[in-house]
């Protein structure tokens, strides 16, 4: 049979078993707490995961766009490039390629490539070494332009008639234009060394088609 409990071993129970409840009551709370912590700290963490992407997409969609404007940049100075150097178009083929491990802003270099390239192409002085060249187009149109009169003279004397009195006239204002004549070759040989055709240069053909045509027609005399 069992032993019938005391009442001093009843009480003791109790005590122990409200013990035991509010040991685990306690347990209990910092298990929620820790929870709720850890939960927070959680959440805390996604937020700031979140926020890290949407500036990595910020930062992406701004490093795209740049690639894109950078690229076209290039090729749009690189077309100008090849532009200024014609000869050498076949073999410098595409723009080049990005550099691996290239660190700094690219629109400064950029702006530097475009400043080079606007100040190599600006069209230069001819060196006074061309002036014999630039002679020789003066002479060139001077003798081209006399023989024309020339040829005018001539064909106003065979034909006779109004054309006897018109086209002497007429070979005398093409023989005056000899001076000038020579100034469309200069032109042309100052567009492919890409310089201006000045007032010096200029002063040079004039003057050197100017004597040619006094002499031509001092000896026609």
């Amino acid at each position: 049979m069992n032993q019938p409990v005391t009442s001093e071993s009843y009480a003791a129970q109790v005590r122990r078993l409200a013990d035991l409840t509010e040991r685990v009551s306690a347990q209990r709370n910092e298990a929620n707490t820790w929870y709720e912590q850890q939960c927070a700290s959680a959440r805390r963490a996604v937020a700031e995961a979140e926020d890290q992407v949407r500036r990595a997409e910020r930062e992406l969609s701004a490093a795209r766009e740049l690639q894109e404007r950078v690229e076209a940049e290039v090729r749009l100075l690189w077309q100008q490039l090849r532009g200024r150097f014609r000869s050498a178009e076949r073999r410098t083929g595409g723009p080049p390629h990005p550099v691996d491990g290239a660190a700094g802003d690219p629109l400064p270099m950029l702006a530097a490539v475009r400043d080079l390239l606007a100040r190599t192409g600006q069209p230069g002085e001819l060196p006074g070494s061309v002036n014999p060249l630039l002679a020789a187009c003066g002479v060139v149109g001077a003798l081209v332009t006399y023989a024309l009169g020339t040829v005018a003279r001539t064909a106003g004397e065979g034909y006779g008639g109004d054309l006897a009195v018109g086209l002497p006239v007429l070979a005398l204002v093409v023989t005056l234009l000899g001076p000038l004549v020579g100034l469309i070759p200069a032109k042309v040989f100052a567009d492919r060394r890409h310089a201006v055709l000045g007032p010096r240069p200029m002063a040079v053909v004039v003057g050197a088609g100017l004597l040619t045509t006094v002499l031509l027609l001092t000896v026609a005399r």
